[in-house]
């Protein structure tokens, strides 16, 4: 049983203390209260998103799996903005129940990776209104592994009964960290397809870019991702 803390890093999990989330009025469950509908919803949209990218990442259709992961990837913003409208959840307890052991994410970081060589590195800027700075680089693999760990955080609150910890665990995991963690991996997803389907090129990995050293030039990378990506939309080169 630990006690909320915050933490401002992007692209990590993050905790706080249910009292200082945000002073709106608050969105309660009781304890062992029987989830409503929305808390329902929400569930069923986290646990579809966690299945649907795990089974994708079994490689089983590698000629869908861009296409697929944007519709999944789309649907749980939705559910995200629906986190991101509502008053803020505030369970009772001040200290979060132990969850148990986090469920290991490397070996779906792995198969997402080699999955989806040579376009898993992105470029995004963290935050549109901070300060100008340069883009940073991204992995898709790295960022829904993460996604998925997050949503399984809260999973295991709702299956153990706790559906207003649950709650506030993805509302407020949503506007610290996946609901922009998804909101780019979208943008590149999208990109992606995009790219192709209006027979624009794909640009080349920028010198500096984190692409794993695997020998290849720029060059290379770029037709290697755009054959990939034309093969997936069935698209001739």
């Amino acid at each position: 049983m630990s006690d909320r803390t915050i933490n401002q890093q992007p692209h990590t999990p993050h905790q706080q203390s249910h009292g200082e989330q945000g002073a709106h009025a608050p969105h309660t469950h009781g304890h062992g209260s029987e989830p409503d509908d929305f808390a329902v919803q929400i569930a069923d949209s986290v646990e579809s998103f966690v299945l649907a990218v795990t089974e994708v990442a079994k490689g089983d259709e590698p000629g869908s799996a861009v296409s697929l992961l944007l519709l999944e990837v789309s649907q749980l913003l939705l559910a995200g903005g629906r986190l991101g409208a509502i008053e803020d959840v505030v369970p009772e307890d001040r200290f979060e129940p132990d969850a148990g052991p986090e469920p290991d994410g490397e070996q779906l970081r792995e198969r997402l990776a080699e999955l989806l060589a040579p376009i898993d590195v992105y470029h995004e800027v963290f935050d549109p209104y901070g300060p100008p700075e340069k883009p940073n680089a991204f992995r898709i693999s790295d960022d829904l592994a993460g996604v998925v760990s997050e949503l399984q955080h809260g999973l295991t609150h709702y299956r153990e009964g706790r559906v207003s910890e649950a709650l506030w665990w993805w509302q407020f995991s949503y506007l610290s960290n996946w609901g922009t963690t998804c909101t780019a991996v979208l943008r590149a997803l999208q990109s992606l397809i995009a790219h192709v389907r209006l027979d624009s090129p794909i640009g080349a990995v920028p010198d500096g870019a984190d692409t794993d050293d695997d020998g290849l030039t720029d060059e290379q990378l770029e037709q290697q991702a755009g054959d990939l990506m034309a093969a997936e939309l069935g698209l001739g080169r």
